[in-house]
């Protein structure tokens, strides 16, 4: 059983799920469906167990967004992606962190389930547009327009500047020095001048029901003390987990030129439950 193709190449199935859902808990449902689905697979039939599996596990979580996308609209404030903790070694794979970092499966979330899906499949892991046709259910030809579109305005949203793994931590490390504080002009000090807070409560936590926009005002509503701070590998990247009165947060930041451009903080408890254990991510 040790040898079952499914279980060697789980940690890419979870990841190829979760990057195109941005959740880890649907992620997991999309593999024990597929691997139900794998049980009754004629395997003397498949040439290639990965492509077979990456191809049944993208129509799996296909069919999710789609069913996910009513309950989306009904979320209660803003939605965030699921965090997610890692090991600093995915960081050294810089393609996939960045592709599983909170700032661009937001991104993600903007695109269609289809324009996700071939995003992810192409950009991310590389398949070839045949194989991407045949698990999208389209033509080779219209999966490389749906490709470009895909590429088109993700470029358009994500951060715009790229910096290194040294420099993150840096800023994230005072940062949240800063929130631990709780110091208003250390936190004015960290922060771009038109930084914007994102916080995903999901209306089981208290969060801000739309994105902030200003340094003024994300510092005043950061600047309280008593608070625990750590710094934790949340999708590939130096982050921050925050305790307040037993509440916890998991806090991601987009940095550029120095200076915090976004936060990302998570209060919503059930996206939290994965804080504790680290996730192996593979391509």
């Amino acid at each position: 059983m040790s040898h079952d193709p499914f279980l060697t190449h789980r940690n890419l199935l979870f990841t190829v799920a979760y990057e195109m859902l941005g959740s880890a808990a649907d992620a997991e449902d999309v593999l024990q469906e597929s691997w139900l689905r794998w049980a009754g697979v004629d395997r003397a039939r498949v040439r290639d167990p990965r492509a077979y599996l990456v191809r049944m596990v993208t129509r799996q979580a296909l069919n999710r967004l789609r069913t996910m996308a009513r309950s989306r609209e009904e979320y209660v404030g803003e939605w965030l992606p699921e965090p997610l903790l890692t090991s600093p070694d995915v960081a050294e794979d810089v393609e996939l962190a960045e592709s599983v970092s909170i700032a661009m499966l937001t991104v993600l979330e903007t695109l269609g389930p289809t324009e996700r899906a071939v995003f992810v499949l192409r950009e991310v892991f590389e398949m070839p547009y045949g194989e991407i046709a045949e698990a999208v259910g389209k033509t080779s030809a219209a999966v490389r327009q749906i490709g470009r579109r895909a590429r088109e305005h993700v470029a358009a949203r994500r951060p715009r500047v790229r910096v290194s793994r040294s420099e993150q931590e840096a800023v994230v490390e005072r940062f949240l020095a800063a929130l631990g504080t709780g110091r208003l002009q250390d936190l004015l000090d960290v922060m771009a001048p038109d930084v914007v807070m994102i916080a995903d409560g999901g209306g089981l936590a208290a969060a801000a029901a739309e994105p902030v926009h200003g340094a003024e005002l994300v510092a005043k509503l950061l600047a309280r003390p008593d608070r625990s701070v750590a710094v934790v590998w949340l999708n590939g990247a130096p982050a921050g987990r925050v305790e307040i009165d037993g509440r916890v947060a998991a806090v991601s930041l987009v940095v550029e030129n120095g200076k915090v451009t976004r936060i990302h903080a998570v209060v919503n408890p059930l996206k939290l439950t994965r804080l504790d254990e680290t996730t192996k991510l593979a391509r």
